[in-house]
């Protein structure tokens, strides 16, 4: 089951970096991100977290890769953000919201809607969160590796 969520994860984030006008010779490295910040998210869903807090961890990998990513290809960052996030945005819960809307299934299309917001939320508060910690070390002097 792994592998299937690494290649699909891979080539879903590839992809978007192809429809983002990503260059050429980073595809492979969005793709990278993309897949290491959707494992992240599967594993902990997997140990019984909450798709919630599993998202902001996984956005958390999906920035300090990207920002890595950046500084070692020289590329500006969105290019690797924008790649990575995709599989953790919630798209097919999003259509099943509005799915439920339509039929006057109310109830479920809230607490799907709800769920959309709560995860779209969980991947800015992590972008967010990741590039904060990035500027105190900056701050501090610390040395990256």
């Amino acid at each position: 089951m792994y592998i299937e969520q690494l290649v699909t994860s891979f080539f879903a984030a590839a992809t978007f970096g192809i429809i983002f006008n990503a260059p050429k010779r980073n595809l492979i490295q969005c793709g990278l991100v993309g897949m290491c910040g959707w494992i992240v998210y599967i594993v902990f869903v997997e140990l019984g977290i909450d798709a919630v807090p599993a998202t902001v961890a996984a956005a958390v990998v999906v920035a300090v890769l990207s920002q890595l990513c950046a500084k070692l290809y020289k590329t500006p960052i969105i290019v690797f953000i924008v790649s990575g996030i995709i599989p953790l945005v919630p798209g097919g819960l999003a259509y099943d919201a509005m799915r439920n809307f339509v039929e006057n299934d109310y109830n479920t299309a809230v607490q799907l809607a709800a769920k959309v917001l709560l995860i779209s939320g969980a991947i800015a508060i992590g972008l967010v969160f990741s590039e904060v910690i990035n500027q105190v070390i900056r701050k501090s002097g610390w040395k990256r590796i």
